[in-house]
């Protein structure tokens, strides 16, 4: 079965299974699990987002408890849907403050991230491995925060330095309308101004909306050689779609919150050349440690979770939370201010073959990024 297929059999067991997940809330750590509050997009256009990020960290999470967890103690991820809304984030992170969770884990996107910043902010929650690159939560620098993905700014550079490679200069952005978007357009302009370069254009689109038409008919008649797109995989298939057909004949790049199994699955043979950048190591390759044991952990549970870049970064950051969790209970008492202190004390450390980096002063653990490409077949290459 190839990715597409799999990737579409896989989501719709998946979404039931993860939508159910916060309907039951009582107080966390009473019975000896250390619980981990997840609001994410588990229905509406960016729900696969949600949904594979979640399934990889579940799967992770899982076999370790199944295997003895942390002294005798399992990790469980409660989630509470937000559809990619900001403020039904913000109301699922006082709930979670209210029902005493450990910690805050794998939210998805900069806009609910940053609406649920002030609440855990006052509340002293840990906010880990948050599924954004946005600059706003990087800087300035908050202690709660740890993120295991590289930032926007390392991707869109990265971006840059390949168009530039290749003689692609007249570069359009296309960005949600909202602080995902302009983080991306942010990363674009400072990395297009380094090279004495601006965008020759750029259009917004809503979150959400697949109402691309007036940002194709202002980019096209730029003639740009590649529209970058900041968004998520929906409105990006749709862009990608209706560019193409307005006859459009350059190229398209995408930064790795679109989605990159669920943007493949959306446009099928459409696909075909989109370039898509990448924070984890690929999900299809076992030359890689961390996918080695991602994938052989998918055998283990029965093949329930579809390998993808998305899948994979929730079972990465669920691997270094642990990480940072052992720390603290070495230390002693488990607290969240042992928590954090654990993890900054990872230092320097390659996990599962990932690097990560972590200090009083660091919580951005990773730079790392790479090129994928669609191929029109609902496969990735890297």
């Amino acid at each position: 079965m190839n990715q597409a297929a799999w990737g579409r059999r896989r989501f719709s067991v998946g979404l039931g299974a993860v939508a159910l997940g916060g309907f039951h809330l009582a107080r966390a750590q009473g019975d000896g699990r250390i619980v981990l509050g997840q609001s994410a997009p588990f229905t509406g256009p960016a729900a696969q987002l949600g949904v594979q990020f979640n399934l990889g960290a579940q799967l992770f999470f899982d076999q370790f408890s199944a295997q003895g967890g942390l002294g005798g103690r399992q990790v469980e991820i409660r989630t509470l849907d937000d559809g990619y809304e900001p403020e039904r984030c913000a109301e699922n992170t006082r709930k979670f403050i209210a029902d005493e969770v450990f910690a805050l884990f794998g939210y998805i996107g900069a806009p609910g991230s940053l609406a649920a910043l002030p609440f855990f902010t006052k509340a002293r929650l840990p906010f880990f491995g948050p599924f954004s690159g946005a600059e706003a939560l990087r800087q300035p620098f908050n202690r709660l925060i740890f993120h295991v993905r590289a930032s926007y700014y390392d991707e869109t550079a990265l971006i840059v330095r390949h168009l530039t490679s290749l003689g692609l200069t007249k570069i359009a952005v296309f960005y949600q309308n909202d602080s995902y978007g302009m983080a991306g357009l942010d990363g674009m302009t400072k990395a297009l101004t380094a090279i004495g370069l601006a965008p020759v254009a750029t259009a917004t689109v809503e979150r959400n909306s697949i109402d691309v038409k007036a940002g194709i008919e202002k980019l096209i008649s730029t003639a740009p050689h590649t529209v970058v797109l900041v968004t998520a995989y929906a409105s990006a298939a749709a862009f990608v779609r209706s560019a193409r057909k307005a006859g459009f004949g350059g190229t398209f790049y995408n930064v790795s919150f679109v989605g990159t199994q669920a943007l493949a699955d959306a446009l099928g043979a459409d696909g075909a050349g989109v370039v898509v950048s990448q924070v984890v190591p690929s999900p299809y390759r076992p030359a890689h440690q961390i996918t080695r044991e991602f994938l052989e952990a998918i055998k283990k549970g029965g093949d329930k979770v579809q390998p993808n870049y998305s899948s994979l970064e929730g079972y990465l950051v669920a691997r270094v939370f642990i990480e940072g969790l052992r720390q603290a209970h070495d230390s002693g008492k488990l607290t969240r201010e042992s928590f954090i202190a654990g993890t900054e004390a990872i230092g320097n450390r390659t996990i599962s073959g990932f690097p990560v980096s972590f200090s009083a002063s660091n919580h951005a653990a990773s730079k790392f990024v790479e090129i994928s490409m669609l191929s029109g077949d609902g496969r990735v290459r890297s």
